[in-house]
């Protein structure tokens, strides 16, 4: 099956654009770009691209696609199905959005990935992290003080909590035989959790190396969900491929990071959506997080800063799950006002991204390039906010095929 998009500006975000180009797909790979008329079979499908501009599909790097807030009280009332069924809608809001691949850092299972594969409905591309590992009393240890375990079980899914080298061990193999792509820990307090603070580290070095040593005999990658200044440079001495948030990195760190090739997710986006919009009335903690998020917001935006400007790579993530779903793309704002240019903001969700998966042919508008495109109405180079308003995304192609029209 070939598609042919006529007519487009073609924006790969650290090149220049490629106006007035034609664009060649055939199966899931583009197969040519040209200026001038591109040859095709009698039964192509063809585009109109009338002078819009043609991006690469976009990579969220750190999202929980079943997760509707993570709230305990869902957990307590809902159906176990209601957790699956949620990666529907939540799905089609992420590739309205122009996202056609996430990194799941939580939450969503092997089922889900097969799903997607199988096309039994629409939704982004994943690399599964399947369940975080987490220590007793840790962030995402949710087993209340009323002594409720309210941590969903079902058969496949490991529980996340672990104490100690043997069992750090022993989870991390139980979370690789059930299809995680690469590790996820939780190295620090949260922000949102109420029985820990986000300064604070978690899990002893010698815990999180024997993460890593265990992930390395597969090839994966280790990431970890952390604020604490102290928890970063555990996770980094340990050999982690990834912190997510990064809250209170200094520049110290940050040259570090840089030193020692680790990436950095920041997910500005999540606490200024819910500094901005709050939490739901039912919610007893709100107050609580709420004080938490006032003093998070701007220093986090501070700190980030400086991990940028000496030279930290920089992932797009939004930890959509723990706000809604759909509004992906809001973080080229947020990343743009730490420092980053537009074509910047743009490579971290696109390029840069896919090189950090290990894809070798994505992220980019090239031929023998995977099909994951967007079109957009104007030109995100020039303002790259135009992306945040899922109206202006006019088609999105996912492996060479229309998934929103």
């Amino acid at each position: 099956m070939q598609t042919l998009i006529k007519n487009v500006n073609v924006i790969n975000p650290q090149n220049d654009v490629k106006t007035h180009q034609n664009v060649l797909i055939e199966g899931n790979l583009i197969k040519e770009i040209s200026s001038s008329k591109i040859s095709t079979k009698n039964s192509v499908n063809v585009i109109e691209g009338n002078d819009n501009y043609l991006l690469p599909g976009f990579i969220d790097c750190h999202t929980h696609i079943f997760a509707k807030g993570f709230y305990k009280e869902e957990n307590m009332v809902n159906p176990l199905g209601i957790h699956f069924y949620n990666a529907v809608p939540h799905s089609l809001q992420t590739i309205n959005a122009g996202v056609t691949t996430i990194r799941d850092c939580g939450a969503a299972d092997l089922s889900f990935k097969l799903a997607q594969q199988r096309k039994l409905f629409i939704a982004p591309k994943v690399h599964l992290s399947v369940v975080p590992l987490v220590m007793t009393g840790g962030h995402f240890d949710l087993f209340l003080p009323s002594g409720w375990d309210m941590e969903i079980m079902y058969p496949g899914l490991p529980k996340g909590r672990c104490d100690g080298v043997d069992e750090v061990l022993k989870k991390t193999r139980e979370v690789k035989r059930a299809g995680a792509d690469f590790i996820k820990v939780m190295c620090s307090g949260g922000v949102l959790t109420t029985n820990n603070l986000p300064d604070f580290p978690q899990f002893n070095k010698k815990e999180l190396k024997a993460i890593v040593n265990e992930a390395k005999t597969s090839n994966m990658k280790v990431s970890a969900h952390c604020h604490s200044l102290k928890g970063m440079n555990n996770c980094i001495d340990a050999g982690f491929s990834s912190i997510e948030h990064g809250t209170f990195i200094d520049k110290k760190t940050s040259l570090k990071m840089v030193k020692n090739n680790v990436d950095l997710v920041p997910t500005l986006l999540v606490h200024q959506f819910l500094y901005e919009n709050g939490f739901p009335a039912w919610d007893n903690y709100a107050t609580e997080k709420t004080a938490k998020l006032k003093e998070i917001v701007e220093v986090h935006k501070e700190n980030i800063s400086v991990a940028y400007e000496q030279g930290v790579n920089i992932l797009m993530g939004t930890d959509s799950g723990v706000i809604p779903h759909g509004h992906n793309l809001e973080e080229l704002i947020h990343l743009t006002k730490i420092g980053m240019s537009n074509s910047e903001a743009m490579a971290s969700g696109t390029v840069k991204a896919a090189e950090f998966l290990g894809y070798d042919n994505l992220g980019e508008i090239k031929k023998n390039f995977i099909a994951d495109l967007i079109l957009v109405n104007s030109n995100p180079l020039e303002d790259v906010s135009i992306l945040s308003n899922n109206d202006n995304i006019l088609k999105v192609i996912q492996d060479g095929i229309i998934v929103k029209n």
